[in-house]
Order: C-alpha cells, then sequence, then structure tokens
C-alpha cells in the first residue's frame, strides 16, 4: 500500500518523520512529498485506495492501524475537494503536495518541463513577449511587470548575464518561497531556465537564506538532478547569512559577490549593472515559478485569472493568530474580509479580530471596516498599503497597536544595512519616540504631557533634554515627520517602508497612541 507524508519543514516540526516511520515499520510503502499547505491538518497521510488518495489528518505514529482500516476519527476524503483547496486556483502550487519533490519521472508525468520545452521552441523575443502578455508582475513585493523587466536584459550588452532568484524570503509570516522550493523545486529550476533562455544567460544563483535548512539541500539534490535537462544553463545556490535586507535584490548581489550586505543606490539597475557588474533577472521564486505554466498553458490562460492589472495567482499566506493557516493560491480580486474570515476562519483565539498586518513587517495594518479592499496591488496602494509577499498576519482584540508600531521602528534599527542615515539613525528615533508616546500613554491617557515652558524658556534652555515636548501630541507630530523623512529619503525598501506599519496603526488605532478622537491626517 502506498502512503503519501509531507517532507515539508512545518509538516515535520509537527511530526511528520515518526508519522513516515511508522508506516515504513507497518511495511507500506511510504512516498514524501510536500505539503498541500494547511497546517491544522498536518501531519497529514494520504493512503492510495480505489478511490483515489483519502487523506487523515492531523495524525500520530500511533494512527498507523486505525489509518490503513479506514476507521480513524480524522479521516477528511479526498484533500482536494476539501472547501480549502476546492475553491483554490492552483498554477504555481499545482504539484505541491501531489509528487515526490525530488522525482524527475514525477515531475514529468505531472506536467513537468513542458514550459521549457515550448520556450526553447521560440525564440528569446517571443518568450519575453509571452511573459508581457500573461501581465505576470514580480510577485516579491514590488509588482514590476517580469517580462519588460527581462526585455531589459535581453536588450543590454553584456559578455555574460545571470539569473538570480531571490529566496531570501525574511517577512514575518510569510512561507510560500520556502514550500515551493521544498515541494517542487523542479518548478523553480524550469523557470529559472526559460528565463535563462529569453535573455541569454548562462549561470543562474539561487539566494537562500540560511534559516531554510531543508530548503537547501532540497534545491541542491534537485540542481544536480535536473543538470543535465537544463544545460548549458548551470545553477547554483548561495546561502545568505540571516541579514534581513539582504532581501533588497542590490544587497543580496554584494552578498553572493562576497561582500557584505549592503544596499547599491540606483541607478544603474541590475538589469543593467547587476552581479559582477554584468546584466542580471532578479526575480523572487514564486514570478519565477509562475513562468513554466505562462509558456505550458499559454500567456492567455494566466491573464485570463485576475483582477485590474493584477493578471494572474497570488499564493497568499495565512498567519498569526488564525484559525486555519496556510497558503492559498487564488487569482486576484479576492477581498482581504474573505481571505481573513472565510478562507482563515477568523483568530484561532475565538476573540475578534482587530487588526490584520499585510505584506510582511513593513506592511501596513487594517482594521475590519476595510476587508472590502480586493486584493489587487493598485487598491493596497491607494488605501496606504501594500501587498508585498502575500503574507496576512492576523491579530484578535488584546493587540496593542502602540507596541506594534514600536516593534516595526525596532525592527527596522535592527537588520538596517546602516548605509543611509534615514533607515540608520531614524529608525532609532522612532523607537525613542514610540518609547515616549506609550510612556505619556500609560502615565496620562487624557493626552497631558510634560510641554516646557514659553519661547523664552526654550531659547534659553535649548540645549537642554527638557526643552524635548514629551506631549502626546507633539510627540505625534514628531512621528509624522520622522516617517516622512525615512520614506522620502531612505535608499531601499526598508527604510522607506517601515512607515507603513507605523502610520496605520496610528491612523486606524488612534486610541492605542492615547488619542481621545480619530486624527484627521491620513497615511501616505
Amino acid at each position: 500500500m502506498r502512503v503519501f507524508v509531507s517532507r515539508d519543514m512545518a509538516s515535520v516540526a509537527l511530526g511528520a518523520d515518526d508519522v513516515a516511520r511508522a508506516f515504513v515499520d507497518a511495511g507500506c510503502n511510504v512516498v514524501r512529498t510536500g505539503s498541500r499547505g494547511l497546517f491544522s491538518i498536518e501531519p497529514l497521510v494520504e493512503v492510495e485506495t480505489d478511490e483515489g488518495r483519502i487523506g487523515f489528518g492531523p495524525v500520530g505514529p500511533g494512527d498507523v492501524a486505525a489509518i490503513l482500516d479506514g476507521t480513524h476519527a480524522a479521516r477528511l476524503g479526498r484533500v482536494e475537494a476539501l472547501p480549502f483547496f476546492a475553491s483554490q486556483q492552483r498554477f504555481t502550487f499545482a504539484r505541491c503536495g501531489i509528487t515526490d519533490p525530488l522525482s524527475l519521472a514525477d515531475y514529468a508525468a505531472h506536467g513537468g518541463w513542458q514550459g521549457l520545452a515550448a520556450a526553447r521552441a521560440q525564440s528569446p523575443q517571443a518568450v519575453i513577449d509571452a511573459v508581457k502578455a500573461s501581465g505576470l508582475r514580480g510577485r516579491g513585493g514590488a509588482g514590476f511587470p517580469t517580462g519588460i523587466k527581462w526585455q531589459t536584459v535581453l536588450d543590454a550588452p553584456g559578455a555574460e548575464k545571470y539569473i538570480v532568484c531571490n529566496a531570501d524570503e525574511g517577512d514575518s509570516g510569510t512561507f510560500a518561497d520556502r514550500m515551493l522550493m521544498e515541494g517542487d523545486p523542479f518548478c523553480l529550476i524550469e523557470g529559472m531556465a526559460i528565463a535563462a533562455h529569453a535573455v541569454g544567460a548562462g549561470h543562474g544563483y539561487i539566494y537562500i537564506r540560511s534559516e531554510y535548512p531543508y530548503c537547501i539541500t532540497t534545491m541542491r539534490a534537485a540542481i544536480d538532478a535536473s543538470a543535465h535537462l537544463v544545460a548549458p544553463f548551470v545553477l547554483e545556490v548561495r546561502e545568505g547569512a540571516g541579514a534581513y535586507v539582504c532581501g533588497e535584490e542590490t544587497a543580496l548581489l554584494d552578498s553572493i559577490e562576497g561582500k557584505r550586505g549592503q544596499v547599491r543606490a540606483k541607478p544603474p539597475l541590475p538589469a543593467l549593472q547587476g552581479l559582477f557588474g554584468q546584466p542580471t533577472v532578479i526575480n523572487n521564486v514564486l514570478s519565477l515559478a509562475a513562468v513554466p505554466f505562462v509558456l505550458a498553458q499559454g500567456a492567455d490562460a494566466y491573464a485570463a485569472v485576475g483582477f485590474g492589472k493584477s493578471r494572474g495567482t497570488m499564493p497568499v499566506q495565512l498567519a498569526g493568530n488564525v484559525k486555519h493557516g496556510g497558503l492559498y493560491e487564488i487569482g486576484f480580486g479576492i477581498t482581504l474580509g474573505e481571505l481573513v474570515n472565510d478562507i482563515g476562519g477568523g483568530t484561532a483565539s475565538g476573540r475578534p479580530v482587530r487588526a490584520v498586518q499585510v505584506g510582511g513587517p513593513l506592511g501596513a495594518y487594517f482594521p475590519p471596516s476595510m476587508f472590502h479592499l480586493p486584493f489587487d496591488y493598485e487598491a493596497f496602494t491607494a488605501a496606504g498599503g501594500l501587498i508585498g509577499h502575500a503574507g496576512i498576519t492576523l491579530f484578535d482584540d488584546s493587540v496593542d497597536m502602540a507596541h506594534m508600531a514600536r516593534f516595526a521602528m525596532e525592527f527596522c534599527a535592527v537588520e538596517s544595512c546602516g548605509k543611509c542615515t534615514p533607515c540608520r539613525i531614524g529608525s532609532t528615533r522612532g523607537v525613542e519616540i514610540m518609547d515616549r508616546i506609550i510612556g505619556a500613554r500609560d502615565a496620562a491617557p487624557s493626552g497631558a504631557g510634560g510641554a516646557v515652558g514659553g519661547y523664552l524658556d526654550k531659547a534659553l534652555y535649548s540645549r537642554s533634554p527638557a526643552r524635548i515636548d514629551t506631549s502626546l501630541d507633539a510627540q505625534t507630530a514628531l512621528l509624522r515627520d520622522l516617517a516622512d523623512t525615512m520614506k522620502y529619503g531612505s535608499l531601499c525598501a526598508l527604510g522607506g517602508f517601515t512607515p507603513y506599519p507605523v502610520l496605520s496603526a496610528l491612523d486606524h488605532f488612534p486610541e492605542d497612541f492615547g488619542a481621545s478622537a480619530p486624527l484627521k491626517e491620513a497615511a501616505e
């Protein structure tokens, strides 16, 4: 009897290895797959039957006998028929949880390499035209059109060109890159090989954070197994050292070159002078993994799904205080409320949802009153936020949003590469301001602060620490001024986007900042 058990890092953390060993000891043929993406049913076991693969989960090593005779209470039936999966549109994650991640035969049997074959039958320009027509935009956060980036690299003169995959997935509450690389690594390799054919690159790098050891091992094994299929294109994995800023594309390039990961000023763009000074395509894992579908199924099939200028599907990651955490791939346009309440099931604590953060630690916070927003790049930008890497983190009504704003500043201060002043110094000053706001709020909820005296006192004691007006109103105004400086003066998104969680918390939850009434000024 064949049974399927995930080897995904999250599944293993929940006990999947012990479950797999128990089935091996029972004489079963165990196939290790990626994760289906719903963690509340992990460890998940699927048993091959005449009716298809029947799932049981969550289960433990002691449940083997009950699962094999079909009497286990956690019988789920066909997993793809569960509501969480049946409503998805899986383009990028179609094989994840289905196939053996390191089986070339399994990958080919489920449609693998069709995109690469189609690409190699076309000219590089035709491949780029197809990617443009699909409407695919960068899934790492910026949402820049992938085809235009590839066109720039194709047109750029250069003795050598590179394909770099940004797999430094550092946003809190995100795991789609990891799931894809552990569950369907050949899909990423195929996407990179297509990009290499399109722009004329001979070498590629996958930059993976060191906190993903399973990913690193799986990708290296998959690269070795498929080297003959993507040749002459050559791939290798580079392991990051844990710096969040190396998720920024130019800092990532410096790190691959063996330097300290620091952000480069742009221009020049990496597409013109990137890795080792050569034209370079840098795309996120999900962007590159979407390309095989585009080439195999056609640009129209991809572009037919989506909303407005956001075409195709987005693997949304539900995390934090959520009842049904996991990965949900769906076309753009679904509302934030549907994702949080219908798909995620609300909070795990059972308390009311007070806020969700969209886009990782640099994303804005949204209250339930904004759950009507469609999941779309333009809609979230207009609402003062960003989609980012499509991570959604839930918080219930016990969260203190002033402390969350302080955390955003502290995160930036810790992770700043230090190259530009607004990010390096601004974030530290931001922590200090938040401490004063929280202190004043807790000490004097009415809003009274320690303001200094009149003009003469300020002039006479201008160098005294007492000159600081620590009233809530003054500190709030100072926080907004600082946020503007960071947003428009920072070299990269780390300093530039930190104001999003800070200002959205301030605008949507002013009572947590000691304000007695909603503030009028909108977040930018």
